[in-house]
């Protein structure tokens, strides 16, 4: 591999890994708030709305109904508002965490929903308050599953991040467009894109990992 390979791929793989794991922080501080919402908030559960429930999942729908280079676009302007710029990893960071949030929110709904509706109607009828039984029932008992769902979010992002590239993000997305795309260069396109895949192997591995682990560790204190 020559210098400048190694240079724009060592450059590429540090942005995309920027916008990965800032923006992933980002929708998940909007998503998972939004996805227990879902949950408590349906018939039945501890903080039940149904008109409530059902604006808020149609408002999520209506995001995620969006292609992610459409997304992506729409959202430049405010990017542009909150960092000043709509070009490189800073300025994607917005779009790719106000476009990830809806999707990171449908995934908790439904590893919150895999918790056995027996174990809260329990802590309900010991009276316990909503804040426990989110914390100390739904989280606890959804953990692992709630791993692995981060984990295919992260994924996700990844390949988001590939596609702003496209307009300008920076990034391995953008990289193999500019050079290896533009340019015509194959060794550019075929080094990023097995940088892509072992980058997405990784995350995949460890989220595993931890998901197993955890579960390991509460059969063991079982």
């Amino acid at each position: 591999m020559n210098d400048d390979l190694l240079d724009l791929l060592l450059t590429g793989l540090g942005e995309t890994v920027y916008m990965v794991v800032f923006s992933t922080a980002v929708a998940l501080v909007l998503g998972l708030p939004l996805g227990i919402i879902l949950v408590v908030t349906e018939k039945g559960y501890v903080l039940e709305a149904l008109k409530f429930n059902k604006i808020l999942g149609t408002l999520i729908n209506v995001v995620r109904s969006f292609p992610d280079i459409i997304l992506i676009v729409v959202l430049l302007p405010l990017a542009r508002f909150i960092v000043g710029t709509t070009l490189g990893s800073t300025a994607a960071l917005v779009p790719l965490s106000i476009g990830a949030a809806p999707f990171i929110a449908r995934i908790i709904e439904n590893c919150l929903k895999e918790v056995s509706f027996g174990k809260i109607e329990a802590a309900m009828a010991i009276g316990a308050n909503p804040l426990t039984i989110i914390t100390k029932v739904l989280i606890p008992e959804a953990l692992p599953s709630l791993i692995r769902g981060i984990t295919i979010a992260v994924i996700a992002i990844t390949g988001m991040t590939a596609v702003a590239g496209a307009i300008g993000a920076g990034g391995l997305g953008s990289l193999a467009i500019r050079f290896g795309y533009m340019r015509f260069r194959d060794d550019v396109m075929l080094a990023t894109v097995v940088t892509l895949i072992i980058l997405v192997q990784g995350v995949q591995w460890g989220g595993d990992y931890l998901a197993k682990y955890i579960n390991r560790k509460r059969y063991k204190f079982d």
